[in-house]
C-alpha cells in the first residue's frame, strides 16, 4: 500500500536573492495540493529578497529551517512521504540532515545544474544555496546538523561547478553526472534498489521551460527528468523537494511552467 503524501510549502526567506522564488513555491504548492487532493502545511513568513552573504541570511532563516526540519520529521514519524515546494535550495539545510538521521542509507539525488558543494572557504558568491549539500555532509557547520554521507549523493545534470567545488566533490566521493550522463539506466544502476530522497532545482533544465533564478545552458529537457523519475520505484521514494521555480521570469507564462512541473512530478507515481 502506498504511503500517504504530506505536502509542505516553504514561505520563509532562506537566502533568496530574487523576488519570484517565494511566489513560485506557493504557486507550485497550491497546484500540487489541488492535484494530490491534500492540504498543504505552510511554513515560514515571507520577507523581501536581498543580495546578502550566507553569514547574514542563515541566522535570519533559523525559524524557517527549524519548521522545515520539523515538518519532514513529522511526516517520517507518520510513515508518510513529504513533498516540498521550496523557494531556494537553501531550504534543504533544514531537510537533508533530517533525511540522514532517519534514513542513513538513502541515496540523495540532487538534480541541479550546480553541485551546491561550496563551503565558506571556497564560495565565490557567498550564496547560501550553493553550500547546502556540503553543509549536510559536514564539510562546514551550518548549525542545523549534518550526517549525510557524500558517497550517497548523486548530482544529476551538474554542469556549472566551480573548480574548488569540483575538487571537494571528487575528494569526498560525490557522484556527478553531466546532462549527457544522466540517463534513467545510469541513475537506476546507482540507486540499486535503495531508498531515495529527490531534490530538483529547475535550473537543471535547458532555459526556456521552467524559469529559475540562475540560467545555465546545455541543460536537461523536461522529458529526460520525467524519464528518470519513471525509472525509480515509487515505494523507494522517501520524499521530494521541488525548488527554485522563479515565477514571472523570462517571459514564460507561470501557468505553463506549473503545468510542466506537475507533469514531471507525476512521473514519480507517488501515492498510487
Amino acid at each position: 500500500m502506498a504511503r500517504p503524501i504530506e505536502l509542505i510549502i516553504s514561505q520563509g526567506r532562506v537566502g533568496d536573492r530574487t523576488g519570484g522564488a517565494l511566489p513560485g513555491a506557493l504557486k507550485t504548492g497550491r497546484a500540487l495540493s489541488r492535484m494530490l487532493g491534500v492540504d498543504a502545511r505552510v511554513v515560514g513568513t515571507p520577507a523581501a529578497a536581498k543580495d546578502d552573504d550566507w553569514s547574514e541570511c542563515l541566522p535570519a532563516a533559523t525559524a524557517t529551517l527549524h519548521a522545515l526540519r520539523d515538518a519532514v520529521r513529522d511526516a517520517f514519524a507518520r510513515d508518510a512521504t513529504p513533498v516540498l515546494a521550496t523557494n531556494t535550495c537553501g531550504a534543504s539545510i533544514g531537510t537533508l540532515p533530517t533525511v540522514a538521521e532517519h534514513h542513513p542509507d538513502a541515496v540523495v539525488l540532487w538534480i541541479d545544474a550546480h553541485g551546491d558543494f561550496n563551503t565558506p572557504d571556497t564560495t565565490e558568491s557567498g550564496y547560501l544555496g550553493g553550500m547546502v549539500v556540503a553543509a549536510a555532509c559536514g564539510l562546514w557547520d551550518s548549525g542545523h546538523g549534518a550526517g549525510l554521507n557524500p558517497a550517497q549523493v548523486v548530482i544529476v545534470g551538474g554542469r556549472d561547478i566551480d573548480p574548488a567545488e569540483r575538487l571537494l566533490l571528487d575528494q569526498h566521493g560525490v557522484t556527478v553526472l553531466t546532462p549527457a550522463e544522466s540517463s534513467p539506466n545510469r541513475v537506476s544502476e546507482i540507486v540499486a534498489g535503495r531508498d531515495v530522497w529527490i531534490h530538483v532545482d529547475w535550473d537543471v533544465l535547458e532555459p526556456g521551460y521552467i524559469p529559475a533564478a540562475y540560467r545555465v545552458d546545455a541543460g536537461m529537457l523536461p522529458h529526460e527528468v520525467a524519464a528518470i523519475f519513471a525509472a525509480i520505484d515509487p515505494a523507494r521514494v522517501l520524499g521530494v523537494e521541488l525548488a527554485e521555480f522563479e515565477e514571472g521570469d523570462q517571459g514564460i507564462p507561470s501557468h505553463l511552467s506549473v503545468d510542466l512541473i506537475l507533469q514531471t512530478f507525476q512521473a514519480l507515481r507517488l501515492g498510487r
